[in-house]
């Protein structure tokens, strides 16, 4: 069975002004439904981590895994959300990618599948730069992540450097795969790379 995908949209946004990125307009569209477009065909199953109303998102029709751990403690938080929501519903895997990066992949999934082998979980790197949130994850580390984060832990690296890591490569061409909008100038930027055609 494909991993579940967890859209990672619990952040604050504070580079950007507050509120939720991920709705921000790129080419005309949210930036979210360019990551759903992404990912939706390469998962099994696609649910959103956000905190707050989920009726803001329900556009999509997508489950909305809020934060199990209190007081925003970070990506963390989002991809444990995402384990425990694919626990519930039997899957061994989750691969998790944050909601600001609308140029993910088309092959993200089965490249970190195909780079795991046995390792414990599957990183994305491009150009030298690792994405530590996109990553291919399996559920059974829920339990120790709670503890973990429960006790301070913030870090999506520092986690992840416990277990056995495989990295999947990706090419960067004109458009950087992993490009995330953290600020206003990366949404102009975005702006100017997004195709403007119809999907």
């Amino acid at each position: 069975m494909k991993p579940a995908g967890i859209l990672l949209a619990g952040g604050l946004a504070t580079r950007m002004g507050g509120g939720d990125k991920s709705l921000k307009a790129l080419g005309g569209r949210p930036i979210l439904a360019h990551v759903i477009d992404r990912i939706r065909p390469q998962v099994s199953a696609l649910a959103l981590n956000a905190n707050g109303d989920p009726a803001r998102l329900s556009e999509w029709g997508l489950p909305v895994a809020s934060d199990v751990l209190p007081d925003f403690p970070g990506p963390l938080a989002g991809i444990h959300a995402g384990m425990v929501w694919a626990r519930q519903h039997g899957m061994a895997d989750i691969v998790s990618v944050p909601t600001d990066t609308p140029f993910l992949p088309a092959d993200l999934v089965d490249r970190l599948l195909a780079a795991r082998g046995d390792a414990d979980i599957a990183v994305a790197m491009s150009e030298g730069n690792v994405h530590p949130v996109v990553a291919l994850w399996p559920v059974r580390l829920a339990d120790e992540l709670h503890r973990l984060v429960g006790q301070g832990m913030r870090r999506v690296r520092e986690f992840a450097g416990r277990y056995q890591i495989a990295y999947a490569d990706f090419p960067v061409g004109a458009i950087d795969p992993f490009l995330n909008i953290n600020r206003p100038e990366d949404l102009e930027r975005a702006e100017r790379l997004i195709d403007p055609q119809p999907r």
